[in-house]
């Protein structure tokens, strides 16, 4: 098996093991609703997802240790795509059209980027370039925040979050890559800075997932986080690390054509609205079975008028009438 069928593979268990714990945190979160919380330590599914986002998180470091940035990231996509038909053999929960039509068009142009992805060498970049690229995206994770800090609306919000989500954990994937190539260098010292980096990027990451969960669901969310992720580390890994497509100009602007293609579904099943919303949006059955409803009209007949207030003092013997 070569290096970029072993990275394929894990990268493909990755986003199984992804899948199940979004799932899980998303069953975690209905039972958690109203509650004012964003880790629930008590709750042992929610420890459950955790370990499940381990693996996954394990078993995509190894895969960007033998294959490109270009290849692992795009697949790391395919977690929501997964999250579908996972979530409706596991929790009886079935995906609409909308979303079925978002997965097929995310999954053909994952296809058609691994097709065109080229295999290229283990490299690693030098300190000023881990420089700029952690200055880039702190930059950017950053603005992401102060920009959603001064939104209103929960979806719109829940979005920026996870689209500064996704840059941290993308830009963490790059220095994973470096640290990897690092590691695999004989009589190399340990990259402390690099894994520092890793590390700060991941929490940041994990902080600005689970806040854009709240009010604005998990599809937009998670959605957001999955597009947004490869674009950036792909993005890095065409520039840094040398990587490219296979048949020169008409394959990069076909695969172009593909990650747009796949961002399209994956932006397309931000439309799901989660499953709670859907029944709440379902129109009340045998509304008038019941009576009338309010703001209904209700023909009573006509409304007599009323009648004005009398006063009667009687002062010596007299009458006295006013309103």
């Amino acid at each position: 098996m070569s290096f970029l069928a072993l990275s394929v593979l894990l990268s493909l268990v990755s986003a199984v093991a992804y899948a199940a714990g979004a799932i899980v945190q998303e069953r975690v979160a209905a039972s958690a609703a109203g509650r004012r919380t964003y880790a629930p330590l008590r709750s042992a599914a929610w420890w459950g997802a955790v370990g499940l986002n381990g693996v996954g998180a394990l078993l995509h470091v190894v895969a960007l240790a033998y294959g490109p940035l270009t290849v692992v990231q795009p697949l790391g996509a395919l977690t929501i795509v997964f999250a579908l038909p996972m979530a409706a053999l596991l929790v009886r929960r079935r995906a609409g059209a909308v979303a079925w039509r978002g997965a097929l068009m995310a999954t053909a142009g994952l296809a058609g980027l691994l097709a065109l992805t080229g295999e290229a060498g283990s490299r690693s970049v030098d300190g000023g370039s881990r420089l700029l690229l952690a200055g880039l995206g702190a930059g950017a994770v950053a603005l992401l925040y102060g920009a959603a800090r001064g939104v209103r609306r929960p979806v719109a919000r829940g979005v920026l979050l996870a689209s500064g989500a996704g840059v941290a954990f993308g830009v963490a994937s790059v220095f994973t890559k470096t640290v990897a190539v690092d590691l695999m260098a004989r009589d190399a010292p340990v990259p402390w800075p690099g894994l520092s980096a890793i590390a700060a990027l991941a929490a940041a990451g994990l902080l600005l997932s689970q806040a854009a969960y709240r009010g604005a669901g998990l599809t937009a969310p998670l959605a957001t986080v999955t597009v947004t992720n490869p674009v950036v580390a792909a993005a890095v890994g065409l520039t840094l690390f040398g990587e490219g497509f296979r048949y020169g100009v008409p394959g990069t602007v076909l695969a172009l054509g593909c990650g747009v293609l796949a961002a399209g579904g994956l932006i397309l099943l931000t439309a799901v609205p989660p499953e709670p919303e859907r029944a709440r949006a379902q129109p009340p059955s045998q509304t008038h079975a019941a009576g009338p409803q309010v703001g209904e009209g209700v023909d009573v007949g006509p409304v007599p008028r009323p009648r004005p207030h009398l006063e009667v003092e009687v002062r010596s013997g007299a009458v006295a009438g006013g309103s």
